[in-house]
C-alpha cells in the first residue's frame, strides 16, 4: 500500500469512529426555562445528546464559565451580563449564516441596546419587575414608596437581590436604576434601611406560594412569577410602580470554548423556530422575544399585559447595565450593611 493510500484509509477509519459517536451539547440555562420537551425534540431532530443543567443566578453562571474551560458550549446571560463577557472573551461572535430564523425576533429584539448588531447573543426571554399583590388589600399599591407605608402588617417583602431592590429604592429617589454615584447609592441604601421594619423577609420566587395563599399581601416580584401566581389565583393583581422599573433580558450565546459549535448554531436556530419559541412561552408564562412564536400563542398569553405591557408602561422601564467596578462594588457593601442592619 502506498503512502497515499495509508492516509486515506486512516482518514476513513477515523471518521468512521467519529460518526459512531452520538454528538453531544451541553447547554447551561436558567432554572425552568424550556418546555418539557423542548430538549428530547432537539436530541431526536439532530439525532444527539444534550448535557442540560440550571443555574439560579447570572452570577453562578458566569462563575462556571470564567476559566474559558468549563465544557458549556451553550449559555444564557442577562443582558447586563453580554458585555462584559464579551470583553472577557468568552463569547463566540455569531454567524448570522447559521441562524436563518433570526427573523422571527420582534423588531425591538432585532437590535437590543446591549448588542445592536446581534454580534454576541439572541434574545430569548424578556420581562420586568414591579408588585405583585393582593387584591383583598384596602389600599392597591401603585409605587414603590407604597412599600414604604405601614399599613401591611409586615406581610411585604422584596426581592433578594441588590441589583433589585437597589433598583426600586433609586427609581423612588428619581435616579437611574444603573447609579453608580456614590451619593446616591448612599441614599438609596438608606432608603432600603428605613424599609426594612416593615418587611417580613427579602425572598425571590419562592415567596409565590406565599402570596398565592394570602400570608404575603405584597411583594416586589419578577412580571415572569407574577403571571404564573396570578394564573393560580384571580385574587392577585400586579403593577408597574409609577416611579419606573427595571427591565431585563436572557440571552442565548455560544461560548468561545465551545467544542461543538456546529450543534451549539443549531441549538440557537432551533430555539428562534416560532413553534418550539411557543411552546416554551406556554410552558414557562413568559415573555418571548419571538414575534413569530408569540403570534401562536393563545390570546390569553398573547395579550397579557404582565408579560407584554403596552409601549406607553414601557417608556417607564429601564433596561439593567452593566456597572463599573467601583459601583459594583459600592452596591456589594451596602447590600451587606442593608442586610445585616
Amino acid at each position: 500500500m502506498n503512502r497515499r493510500l495509508f492516509l486515506m484509509s486512516l482518514t476513513g477509519a477515523a471518521a468512521a469512529c467519529t460518526s459512531g459517536r452520538t454528538p453531544r451539547l451541553n447547554v447551561f440555562n436558567w432554572d425552568n426555562y424550556v418546555a418539557p420537551s423542548t430538549i428530547a425534540d432537539f436530541e431526536r431532530r439532530f439525532e444527539c445528546k444534550v448535557r442540560y443543567a440550571t443555574y439560579a443566578s447570572a452570577e453562578e453562571m458566569l462563575a462556571k464559565v470564567m476559566s474559558g474551560n468549563s465544557g458549556w458550549d451553550v449559555v444564557f446571560p442577562s443582558n447586563s451580563f453580554v458585555e462584559p463577557m464579551r470583553s472577557l472573551g468568552l463569547l463566540s461572535p455569531l454567524d448570522h449564516r447559521r441562524l436563518p430564523l433570526l427573523a422571527n425576533l420582534e423588531p425591538a429584539f432585532q437590535a437590543p441596546e446591549w448588542d445592536s448588531h446581534l454580534e454576541w447573543c439572541v434574545p430569548y426571554m424578556h420581562s420586568s419587575t414591579g408588585i405583585l399583590y393582593s387584591r383583598t388589600v384596602s389600599h392597591p399599591p401603585s409605587s414603590w414608596v407604597d412599600l414604604w407605608k405601614n399599613e401591611y402588617q409586615r406581610r411585604v417583602t422584596m426581592l433578594d437581590d441588590p441589583a433589585e431592590v437597589f433598583a426600586a429604592c433609586l427609581r423612588r429617589l428619581g435616579d437611574s436604576i444603573n447609579s453608580g454615584d456614590e451619593r446616591e447609592l448612599r441614599r438609596a441604601r438608606d432608603l432600603a434601611e428605613q424599609q426594612k421594619p416593615l418587611l417580613r423577609a427579602y425572598l425571590n420566587e419562592e415567596v409565590r406560594d406565599q402570596v398565592v395563599a394570602g400570608d404575603v399581601l405584597v411583594a416586589q416580584m419578577w412580571a415572569q412569577v407574577a403571571a404564573l401566581a396570578m394564573a393560580d389565583s384571580p385574587n392577585l393583581g400586579f403593577a408597574f410602580p409609577a416611579e419606573g422599573f427595571a427591565l431585563y433580558a436572557d440571552n442565548a450565546c455560544v461560548l468561545r470554548e465551545s467544542k461543538h459549535k456546529d450543534l451549539a448554531f443549531e441549538f440557537v436556530n432551533y430555539l428562534l423556530d416560532a413553534h418550539v419559541a411557543g411552546d416554551i412561552a406556554i410552558a414557562i408564562r413568559g415573555g418571548t422575544t419571538n414575534a413569530a412564536a408569540r403570534a401562536l400563542l393563545p390570546d390569553s398569553l398573547r395579550k397579557d399585559p404582565v408579560l407584554y405591557p403596552d409601549e406607553e408602561t414601557l417608556r417607564r422601564g429601564e433596561w439593567f447595565r452593566p456597572l463599573s467596578t467601583q459601583g459594583q462594588q459600592l452596591r456589594d457593601r451596602y447590600w451587606t450593611e442593608i442586610k445585616s442592619a
